[in-house]
C-alpha cells in the first residue's frame, strides 16, 4: 500500500467514525430527551407508596446469547488485519448469567451494582491469512478463539415518578470493562486485554398493567468520541408472592471501540429468565 492509498484510508476511516459518532450522539440525546419529558410529564403529582419500595433487591438473570456482530483488527492499522470473530467462533448460543443488587437508600433514591461476567471459547478456522496483536494465523490450520466481556458496575439512580402502576428512574452508572480477544493456533499465541471505566447514562422504568403483572425497561448506555456502549432489556414479570418475581424477556448488548490501537464492535442478544427476591 502506498502513500497515497494510506491516505485515502486514513481519510476514509476518520469520516466513517465522525458519520458514526454523530448518529449515536443525536440518537442518544433524542432518547433521553424523550424519557425525560414523559417522566417530568407523569411526575405531576406524584404519589410514592411505602407498599411499592423494598429496602433490598436481588435479581439473577441467566439464559443463552448469541451474537450476531463481532469485529476486530489489533492494531487498528495495516499491520493489523480486520476479521470476524463470529464466523471463527459461530454465533452461539452460550449461555450467560448476570446479578444484580439493589439498595434503596429511602423513596428516592437508590444505589445499584451490576455483575455480568461473560466468555467464550471455541474453535475455528480462518477465510484467510489473519496478522493480530502480533501473531501471524494461517488458515490451513484450525484456530482457538477467545473472547471475554465481563462487566462489573456501580451506579446510582434517582426515582422521578411513582403513579398510576408506573415507576421511572434515571441515574449513572460506572462500569469497569475487564475484556480480552485471544487467538492460538498451534505455538502462536496472540492477545489484547482491556481493563477500563466506563461512564454511562441510567434510564429505567416499570409498569404495571395487569394484576401482579409488569413490565420492566431498563438501560446502561453512552456514545461519543471513538466508541459507544449499549446495553438495555425488555421484560414481562409477574409477582409470585410480594417478595418474589419472575420474568421472562430480551437483553441487548452493542458497542464496541475504533480508535490507533483497537478495532472491536461486538452485537451480542440475550433470551433471558430471571427470578427477583424483594427483603
Amino acid at each position: 500500500m502506498d502513500a497515497e492509498d494510506e491516505g485515502v484510508c486514513s481519510t476514509d476511516r476518520n469520516l466513517e467514525r465522525k458519520a458514526r459518532k454523530g448518529v449515536f450522539m443525536l440518537t442518544l440525546r433524542t432518547s433521553a430527551y424523550l424519557f425525560l419529558i414523559l417522566a417530568l410529564g407523569l411526575g405531576r403529582g406524584t404519589n410514592l407508596t411505602a407498599q411499592s419500595i423494598s429496602r433490598f433487591g436481588v435479581e439473577v438473570e441467566s439464559g443463552p446469547f448469541w451474537q450476531s456482530r463481532n469485529d476486530v483488527q489489533i492494531p487498528n492499522d495495516e499491520t493489523g488485519t480486520r476479521f470476524s470473530l463470529k464466523d471463527l467462533v459461530g454465533g452461539g448460543p452460550w449461555t450467560s448469567v448476570r446479578f444484580h443488587l439493589t439498595w434503596n437508600l429511602n423513596d428516592r433514591h437508590a444505589l445499584r451494582a451490576i455483575l455480568a461476567p461473560l466468555s467464550v471459547t471455541a474453535t475455528g478456522s480462518l477465510p484467510e491469512a489473519v496478522t493480530f496483536a502480533g501473531g501471524q494465523f494461517a488458515t490451513d490450520q484450525t484456530v482457538d478463539g477467545t473472547y471475554r466481556f465481563n462487566s462489573w458496575r456501580l451506579g446510582y439512580r434517582y426515582r422521578l415518578t411513582s403513579r398510576a402502576g408506573l415507576n421511572v428512574w434515571a441515574g449513572f452508572t460506572a462500569k469497569l470493562r475487564d475484556a480480552e480477544v485471544r487467538l492460538e493456533q498451534g505455538e502462536t499465541i496472540a492477545k489484547d486485554t482491556d481493563l477500563g471505566f466506563v461512564p454511562l447514562l441510567h434510564l429505567a422504568a416499570d409498569w404495571q398493567f395487569a394484576p401482579k403483572t409488569r413490565l420492566d425497561f431498563d438501560f446502561d448506555g453512552l456514545a461519543g468520541g471513538p466508541g459507544r456502549a449499549f446495553d438495555s432489556a425488555l421484560k414481562i414479570t409477574y409477582e409470585l408472592h410480594n417478595r418474589v418475581r419472575i420474568g421472562v424477556g430480551y437483553r441487548t448488548l452493542e458497542g464496541g471501540a475504533d480508535v490507533d490501537s483497537v478495532y472491536n464492535f461486538a452485537w451480542l442478544h440475550y433470551g433471558l429468565l430471571s427470578v427477583a427476591l424483594f427483603l
